[in-house]
């Protein structure tokens, strides 16, 4: 047999550990729920891997989960017949945290316990919650398909380091034992205990087994005592959550079974539980999350939906049941027409797949929509009118992606858009809100984009829409400019750039206006001339404007051109942006324009000119030392 091993835990680890055994949940039982759910998971590993090799199976088919504990040793015990752990799966799966995002989980703790707390879940490290409780773990297991010689202890205090030694373990599964520290005894109870299973795992569709408890009687003239028999019972409804009637399912039943799948510690905002019949049968329950998770931007992540055949558990995160821009969904889908070998190369083929994708997305849709219509809903609760400006918060970004994969839904979920606004501080302006706010004579859906709120609200380009009294959109997101270049229009008005193109404001500039900007372009054509010469190099052609109202000048691009603000982006990125210069317009009537005319420094105020509309936007002259340097000989 051999040796044992000490070997120390990953950095990160140590970390995490120290977190947990200072408290770190504010509920404490939540260990069990945490320790309760990685059994059902091993469970469900072994069946999903027996489909192609019974034989793992041994001589027990019957998969369960068992709980006990005993009062003198002070420990309890979480045990599964599932597939169970080598030595080396040990050492990787209980010495370092899941596979990926370690850096990451690191730097997103914060000491703040309740956020801390859900990201412990999220990273699939559930199983170190059992030293809240605990200030020692024994971990035995045998995989499936070894010899009984090949099993496995793994040991640890929860402090630098663990201890693994090869052991003989007749049966297959893993046994997680917690020595419980002294203020956590109250854990060796048989009530305790079922409570806890009953409200945190009654969901798990496997049976999850305690042993009886029994009165006996004393000795004549003493009291009885309740004493565990030999004999175990089931003590959760072990049936899938998603098989029972709705109607037999309370909220709280549905919320807990949202915090086990997704190992989230919130509400989930709102969640749609439907059997679909027809040509092809499937059960879908789907939630929709109140935080995005850490790594919402990771779009080869894939979708939170397990997957399950006809009760079988397949496959975790099943990205081809819902499109990325909705990765951010949790919930369980169960079909009755898939095979139960199904791959996933297999779900990219199948009919069937894709008609699920698309019902679950009008699904989801329509969960979303229903939020939406909360916001503006007098008999709703003040909790229902906010639930979609929380989910937009936290999704809106996302969701946006859809209007460039998703034409099939494009204007549903254009309806779902929410922006801040020249007319609105706060991101709740719906497209059906600015279209009936809209002027007389107005002929277009007006919008900016900026790296800020901030910034677009104070960019010269809205002057004259001010003016005017015209609301502006303001698109602020990364996503956006490539999202709008999907959504031409809405509900028949086209959407507008106020930065892109000549303004022509139609019906709503009064025909002295118009007169009194060809009247100045016309007079100022030789100056225009000059400017052109001069900026060359930088700018694609010079003209007067009529948008500007109180700065000198500002910086616009062609009609269907990139704007300067995506280009920056896409630079700051490493990718190739387009090599366009931009149109300088200027304003005729500005004192500073109008200096131009005569003066000895012409190119020099031209390159400020220039200088400072870039600056305007955003960006930053190419040659700054040189900007400034302009700047100061005309000061002196």
């Amino acid at each position: 047999m051999a040796q044992k091993q000490t070997l120390s835990f990953q950095a990160e680890v140590a970390q995490l550990l120290h977190l947990v055994t200072h408290s770190l949940y504010s509920n404490k039982e939540i260990f069990l729920r945490e320790l309760i759910s990685n059994a059902s998971d091993a469970c469900d590993k072994l069946r999903f891997e027996a489909l192609n090799d019974p034989s793992l199976y041994e001589d027990a088919p019957t998969l369960e989960v068992r709980v006990s504990f005993d009062k003198e040793a002070k420990t309890l015990t979480i045990a599964d017949n599932g597939i169970g752990l080598s030595q080396q799966e040990a050492i990787d799966n209980l010495g370092t945290i899941a596979k990926s995002g370690t850096r990451e989980f690191v730097s997103r703790l914060s000491g703040d316990q309740k956020s801390d707390a859900q990201l412990i879940g999220q990273f699939g490290v559930g199983f170190y919650s059992g030293f809240i409780v605990a200030d020692k773990i024994t971990v035995e297991s045998r995989r499936a398909g070894l010899k009984p010689e090949e099993g496995v202890r793994w040991v640890s205090g929860g402090a630098g380091d663990f201890e693994v030694e090869q052991i003989t373990r007749p049966q297959r599964g893993t046994s997680v034992t917690l020595h419980l520290r002294d203020e956590a005894l109250d854990y060796l109870s048989t009530w305790k205990l079922k409570s806890i299973i009953g409200k945190y795992s009654d969901h798990i569709s496997l049976p999850i087994l305690m042993r009886k408890e029994e009165w006996q009687e004393g000795e004549e003239g003493k009291g009885g005592e309740h004493v565990l028999s030999d004999e175990w019972e089931t003590v959760n409804q072990a049936t899938a959550l998603w098989t029972r009637p709705k109607k037999d399912i309370t909220p709280e039943q549905y919320r807990e079974f949202y915090k086990a799948i997704s190992h989230d510690y919130e509400d989930p905002l709102a969640w749609s539980h439907n059997r679909v019949e027809g040509s092809t049968e499937y059960t879908q329950l789907l939630f929709l999350p109140a935080r995005a998770p850490f790594d919402l931007w990771n779009r080869e992540k894939t979708a939170g939906v397990k997957l399950y055949v006809k009760r079988v558990f397949i496959m975790d995160d099943a990205e081809a049941l819902l499109p990325a821009y909705l990765r951010f969904v949790k919930g369980v889908v169960d079909s009755a027409d898939l095979p139960l070998n199904v791959s996933r190369e297999l779900l990219q083929e199948s009919r069937d797949v894709k008609a699920i994708r698309e019902g679950n997305t009008r699904r989801v849709l329509a969960m979303l929509e229903d939020l939406a219509k909360a916001e503006k809903d007098e008999a709703a609760s003040e909790e229902d009118k906010g639930k979609y400006a929380r989910f937009y918060a936290e999704f809106g970004s996302v969701l946006k992606e859809g209007l460039g994969e998703d034409l099939a839904n494009r204007e549903r979920l254009a309806k779902l858009l929410r922006f801040a606004s020249t007319a609105s501080d706060t991101v709740s302006v719906s497209l059906a809100d600015y279209k009936a706010r809209m002027k007389d004579g107005q002929e277009a859906i007006y919008y900016i984009t900026g790296d800020t709120q901030a910034a677009a609200a104070n960019s010269p380009q809205l002057e004259i829409f001010r003016k005017k009294g015209l609301e502006v959109l303001y698109m602020t997101d990364r996503v956006d400019e490539w999202a709008l270049s999907f959504l031409h229009e809405f509900e028949g008005t086209p959407l507008q750039s106020v930065a892109k193109g000549q303004v022509d404001l139609g019906k709503l500039q009064d025909e002295a206006e118009k007169k009194a900007a060809e009247e100045a372009a016309q007079s100022f054509q030789p100056v225009l001339a000059r400017l052109k010469d001069a900026l060359k190099d930088k700018a694609q052609d010079v003209r007067v404007t009529t948008r500007l109202v109180d700065s000198p000048a500002c910086l616009v691009v062609t009609e269907g051109g990139m704007s300067l603000q995506l280009a920056r982006l896409m630079k700051q990125a490493g990718q190739q942006a387009p090599n366009q210069k931009p149109v300088l317009e200027v304003n005729a009537g500005h004192p500073l324009v109008q200096k131009l005319e005569g003066s000895p420094h012409f190119d020099d105020l031209a390159h400020i000119l220039f200088d400072q509309a870039l600056l305007a936007e955003g960006g930053l002259p190419e040659d700054p030392a040189a900007y400034v340097k302009r700047v100061n000989a005309l000061l002196v």
